[in-house]
């Protein structure tokens, strides 16, 4: 089923075969997912004068915790897919592992975004590898195993040392082994219980970035500046968005590969590419994110648009305009590390400090328990040039103990 209605603040649908009409209740808008990504979503929606649902099974989902509704039931429930539904105008995600026949099954009574097929190709990294090389995009070599024979053959594509990956369900370094020979390869399969996944070559790398793109139903594209990304553990730690991060030529070839991306799925929505540039000084793309990104934070506080409010303009209808950086910003995340001393003991974070810096930004997701490896918030640093953004970053990184970069 096509939809191609467009949704107006404060009002019902207005197509082209009618006139616009309004009723007093804002429309609601739809999110599957209760995440913090949700939250921050639901806020912008809110902002915009949406009404929203939330679908999650998390009675203390923070985005089911600030939105109007909140469904709580599973991801596949035909019950709540249908009340989801019945309230919603359009639907959204906010997370890529939502099941991909339940947004097909939403499809069917309302207008969805990102669609179930591009998802379903963003869920399985061998999916996802075959889509890159059709759009001309180069990745790391890589091969699929899936059987004995295929890792088998595998071993004769000088793909070693490489990472193994499940082909499903992993983000955040979940679902990844690093291996060096070919009997690390085959004891990192049974590890990983000999599910599909795919072996990627390790190669050389120099820096990681991302490029946030916004593709509306009738093709068109926006996007924010190129972002450079600093990883711990699989995990992002720190986005830096200023002028002269990144050479103008490498953000010129990131945003075109990432829009030939978004085209060949055509893809609805708010899209992250993310990217490796390898010491030789050329680029392989890493994976696609079908959602806002937490490389996209610093957006909230940086820029004239968030990424969340491109969502929201998406997945309505409304026109795209693009995007302006304001200010050089630095977004630090907050993991609940941040909520331990060094020996281990749980204590606050000294916000005080950290906010009595000029240009500081701090947006908790209102998780009520703090875990080592959990995303429990960000700090966004704003200032009138980089080298204060970074000076006034590290010494908020000083405070929470969190490492230099």
């Amino acid at each position: 089923m096509t939809h191609s209605v467009c949704l107006l603040p404060g009002g019902r649908a207005a197509t082209a075969s009618s006139s616009s009409s309004f009723s007093a209740e804002p429309l609601t808008l739809g999110v599957m997912g209760g995440g913090q990504l949700g939250r921050m979503f639901v806020h912008a929606a809110q902002t915009m004068g949406y009404f929203t649902a939330v679908l999650d099974p998390d009675a203390q989902s923070p985005a089911g915790r600030v939105s109007h509704r909140h469904f709580q039931t599973d991801y596949t429930d035909p019950e709540g897919l249908k009340q989801l539904a019945a309230c919603s105008a359009a639907i959204t995600t906010e997370f890529e592992n939502v099941p991909a026949p339940a947004l097909r099954e939403l499809a069917k009574l309302r207008p969805v975004s990102p669609g179930a097929d591009a998802v379903a190709i963003a869920q399985d990294r061998a999916a996802e590898k075959a889509h890159f090389v059709k759009c001309g995009v180069p990745c790391a070599p890589y091969a699929v195993i899936e059987s004995a024979d295929q890792l088998a053959a595998a071993l004769s594509q000088n793909l070693l040392p490489g990472i193994l990956k499940t082909a499903r369900m992993g983000y955040d370094g979940q679902g990844q082994v690093r291996v060096k020979n070919s009997a690390a390869l085959r004891a990192a399969w049974q590890e990983l219980k000999n599910v599909p996944c795919v072996l990627e070559k390790m190669l050389p790398l120099s820096l990681e970035c991302s490029v946030i793109l916004a593709r509306g139903r009738d093709g068109q594209m926006v996007n924010f500046p190129v972002q450079r990304n600093l990883h711990r553990e699989g995990i992002l730690a720190v986005t830096e968005v200023y002028e002269g991060h990144l050479p103008e030529a490498l953000q010129q070839q990131a945003v075109t590969a990432a829009r030939a991306i978004a085209e060949g799925l055509n893809y609805v929505g708010v899209l992250c590419v993310e990217f490796f540039l390898l010491q030789d000084g050329s680029m392989v793309v890493n994976e696609i994110a079908p959602r806002p990104h937490n490389s996209g934070h610093y957006t909230l506080d940086a820029c004239d648009q968030s990424q969340f409010n491109l969502q929201v303009r998406t997945l309505v209808g409304l026109p795209l305009t693009q995007p302006r950086q304001h200010s050089p910003a630095i977004m630090l995340n907050l993991l609940g590390d941040v909520w331990f001393d060094a020996k281990g003991e749980m204590r606050l974070p000294d916000w005080s400090a950290v906010l009595a810096l000029p240009g500081t930004h701090l947006h908790l997701y209102g998780k009520t328990e703090a875990r080592k490896g959990r995303k429990m918030g960000h700090l966004n640093v704003t200032g009138a040039s980089a080298q204060e953004v970074r000076d006034v970053a590290l010494k908020a990184a000083a405070i929470l103990g969190l490492e230099a970069f």
